[in-house]
């Protein structure tokens, strides 16, 4: 059997030591021009889906003569009532104020 590795070998693992904390750790911030454009990108995209989510269910050629809603009545019934297209353009009205409010808030990190 001495061809056979041990099942629990006879040395202590080896630990790591822990990471250095306080003033000498270097911890690096992301550039300011990374933020501000990861800032301009949530801003777009949250205008651009807010402004598309508000007007879709208004656009009748886009809402009423979906092949997908009008395939299932339960569905198109439900969709089609003016209450539900009013809270649909509310979340869309709620995406947009997300953005804006996100564009108002951004402050920068320079750690």
């Amino acid at each position: 059997m001495t061809g056979e590795p041990q099942l629990f070998p006879d040395h202590e693992p080896t630990v790591l030591p822990p990471p250095p904390s306080g003033p000498d750790a270097t911890r690096r911030a992301t550039p300011v021009w990374l933020q501000r454009l990861s800032l301009f990108v949530l801003v777009l995209f949250c205008v651009y889906l807010g402004v598309l989510v508000m007007v879709l269910p208004w656009w009748p050629r886009i809402w009423d003569q979906n092949l997908f809603i009008l395939s299932h009545p339960t569905l198109a019934a439900i969709l089609h009532n003016g209450a539900v297209r009013g809270m649909i353009s509310g979340l869309g009205l709620l995406d947009i104020w997300i953005g804006i409010s996100e564009a108002v808030h951004y402050r920068d990190y320079r750690g």
